[in-house]
């Protein structure tokens, strides 16, 4: 025999409108071919100069979307281009702020969560609002960054 306290919240299951269970999603997301053009255009910039890194982007989360290993980079660097991509989508900025921050004294910015303090990462934005990032990892902090910016640009 069902209790009384089942009947009312199976009951009030029925009365919840069906869509507050739906997952929520962003107004606006970053597509899989948006990010293999941003990737695209980020090798283009690294083949440049042959620099070999590795570009990642993420969606909002800061939930890997496509990762592109340049063949001949330092494995080590598939773990720092996440980070730094995550960085750019958690702090909505880019990772220099944090860089800059470090190099000017501010000491305290190594003990956030989730901080990778190197040039490398950029938020990606679309009508103000964070859709992704994209983080970069192999050559010098400052080439990272150019290659990042070099990706944004293409969107």
């Amino acid at each position: 025999m069902i209790s009384r306290i089942a009947v009312v919240l199976i009951t009030a299951l029925f009365l919840v409108p069906a869509d507050t269970f739906a997952q929520q999603s962003a107004t606006d997301v970053l597509t899989l071919e948006e990010a293999k053009r941003i990737a695209d255009a980020a090798e283009e910039r690294a083949n440049q100069d042959n620099w070999t890194v590795v570009i990642t982007i993420v969606d909002s989360g800061g939930h890997p979307i496509l990762l592109r290993r340049i063949d001949g980079t330092q494995l080590g660097s598939i773990d720092i281009a996440l980070e730094k991509a995550q960085t750019a989508v958690y702090y909505k900025r880019p990772t220099k702020a944090f860089q800059d921050g470090v190099s000017g004294g501010n000491h305290g910015l190594m003990a956030l969560p989730n901080v990778l303090p190197f040039e490398g990462g950029v938020p990606i934005t679309r009508n103000g609002e964070i859709i992704g990032g994209i983080g970069v990892s192999g050559v010098t902090a400052q080439q990272d960054g150019i290659i990042a910016q070099a990706g944004i640009d293409a969107l």
